[in-house]
């Protein structure tokens, strides 16, 4: 796994930046005043823009991944993307429903604030704001690939694409700044047990798998006696 990250200094410094920069951010400012920096410039083009982005966010979007890959034959990556989905997904779930922490159209609502950019056409919701599941799902999906396929030129676009769809979140007043940010490191943290689970300790190797490396073990031992 750390010879894996060494070998994507790029994505994983300038993630780590971001995640880093955010939290500063986020400790900097109030919920509202937070949300309202990020949500000064709405114009129409934007809100068509980020309505069709947030929707590669959804879970639908990771389950259609995993099986493309599966049907290239490879197992392995596919086995790593659905883990990490399932992870992603179990964890959000488990801690929205221990928080219950409102979203920003019923937050607004109870602090009399009023807000004018809601976007029309995007379905709002009133409780379990945090963490950002479609972050979580984003984040996921974006560090499995990284790691999976080893190529660093497609790093920066799953990067760029992950923190798209985290903003969108919050530009549809669907979530505050703090729900993206922990939506995302719940993400990268299941994209990484997962790897960890598939490649390094090979859990999900199949029997016939296991009895040939078995076998190559053995061999290997008595010729080296």
């Amino acid at each position: 796994m750390l010879k894996r990250l060494r070998k994507l200094p790029c994505y994983f410094l300038i993630l780590s930046s971001v995640i880093l920069a955010a939290l500063i951010f986020n400790f900097c400012f109030s919920k509202t005043e937070g949300f309202l920096l990020f949500n000064q410039f709405h114009p129409d083009w934007l809100d068509v823009f980020f309505k069709y982005v947030t929707n590669l966010g959804d879970g639908l979007v990771s389950i259609v991944a995993a099986v493309i890959l599966l049907l290239l034959r490879k197992k392995k990556k596919a086995m790593t993307l659905t883990l990490a989905y399932i992870y992603s997904g179990l964890m959000i779930q488990i801690a929205k429903r221990i928080f219950h922490a409102p979203r920003p159209k019923y937050y607004f609502e109870q602090m009399m604030f009023q807000y004018g950019h809601f976007v029309d056409g995007v379905r709002m919701h009133d409780q379990n704001s945090f963490p950002s599941g479609h972050t979580a799902s984003a984040f996921a999906m974006a560090t499995v690939l990284v790691l999976v396929f080893k190529k660093r030129k497609i790093s920066l676009f799953c990067l760029f694409m992950a923190i798209l769809i985290g903003y969108s979140r919050i530009y549809l007043a669907q979530h505050f700044l703090i729900d993206v940010i922990f939506g995302a490191i719940a993400g990268i943290c299941c994209a990484l047990i997962s790897y960890h689970q598939v490649y390094d300790l090979k859990l999900f190797r199949s029997a016939k798998v296991n009895k040939r490396y078995k076998k190559l073990k053995i061999a290997a031992r008595v010729n080296s006696i």
